[in-house]
């Protein structure tokens, strides 16, 4: 199951503040902010695929994620590795390192990442 860019929007406001009314993910928005129907409708869709979840007190809805952030981003980065890098993890780290931006101590950085991995491993 996949988040719609403006659920993965609003699941964003979500994991940053843990759990969250209406009024709290309202405000986690910049301007322009979405209509409350707007984000009673992400919400609805998104409770429906098992993303979020709410505690009721009274009349209010206090909603929290299901889904870890790290876990809904591995399985997209797995599916991208499969679906675009024929499954090799160093083709997409090829092509990431390559086709980014990226500066010269960002390089060394995934680096010293990469080599502490492979240390972990070892063990």
């Amino acid at each position: 199951m996949q988040l719609s860019n403006s659920e993965e929007q609003l699941m964003e406001h979500l994991w940053k503040l843990e759990k969250a009314f209406m009024k709290d993910l309202l405000e986690a928005y910049p301007e322009p902010k979405p209509a409350t129907t707007t984000v009673a409708t992400l919400l609805k869709r998104m409770i429906d695929k098992k993303f979020i979840a709410y505690n009721e007190f009274g009349n209010s809805r206090e909603y929290y994620p299901l889904v870890k952030k790290t876990a809904y981003f591995s399985k997209h980065v797995n599916g991208l590795i499969s679906n675009f890098f024929n499954n090799s993890a160093s083709q997409f780290a090829s092509f990431f390192t390559t086709e980014t931006d990226l500066s010269t101590s960002e390089l060394e950085e995934l680096k010293k990442i990469i080599d502490s991995q492979i240390q972990k491993k070892k063990k």
